[in-house]
C-alpha cells in the first residue's frame, strides 16, 4: 500500500508525509509542472498543465489496496473502481455508499452555478480542519493496513 496524493493545491501534504514516514509507507504526490515542491518524504511526479492530466497519472498508477487522497469527485469513483481507498483533504472517506451522491450532487451544484451564474466562496481552512484529516487519515490506515 502506498498514499498517492492529488497534490495541486492540496493542503495537507505535510500531515500526509510525516504520518507516512512513520508508518513507513511510500507516498507519491502528482502535480502540475506550475508547482515547485520537494518533500522531505516521498516523491514528486510532476504533469503538464493540461485538465485532468493529474488525474490520468493517478488513475494509471494506483493499484489495489492504495490510498488516494483527492478533492475531485471523479478521481475518487475512478480510484474506487480500481479498489483502491480514497478520503479528501477534510479527512472525509470516499466510498462505494456514498459517491454516486456526491457525483450527482456535483452535477447538480454545475447546473445551478452555470445557470444561475453563482459561485459559493470555501471558508478558510482551520487548525481543526488539518487536525480532522489527520485523525482520519490515522483513523483509515488502520483499518486497511
Amino acid at each position: 500500500m502506498r498514499i498517492i496524493v492529488d497534490a495541486d493545491g492540496c493542503p495537507v501534504k505535510e500531515i500526509i508525509q510525516d504520518i507516512a514516514k512513520k508508518t513507513g509507507l511510500d507516498v507519491l504526490f502528482v502535480m502540475n509542472i506550475a508547482h515547485e515542491y520537494s518533500p522531505e518524504y516521498g516523491s514528486v511526479k510532476f504533469v503538464d498543465k493540461s485538465r485532468e492530466r493529474a488525474d490520468i497519472v493517478i488513475v494509471n498508477v494506483i493499484e489495489s489496496g492504495d490510498l488516494v487522497v483527492t478533492q475531485d469527485y471523479g478521481l475518487a469513483a475512478m480510484v474506487l473502481a480500481k479498489k483502491g481507498h480514497c478520503m479528501n483533504q477534510n479527512g472525509k472517506v470516499f466510498n462505494d455508499m456514498n459517491i454516486e451522491l456526491l457525483l450527482h450532487r456535483r452535477h447538480l451544484n454545475r447546473e445551478i452555478r452555470n445557470r444561475h451564474k453563482k459561485y459559493t466562496k470555501t471558508n478558510k481552512r482551520t487548525k481543526d480542519d488539518d487536525l480532522n484529516f489527520k485523525e482520519s487519515l490515522i483513523r483509515m490506515l488502520k483499518e486497511v493496513l
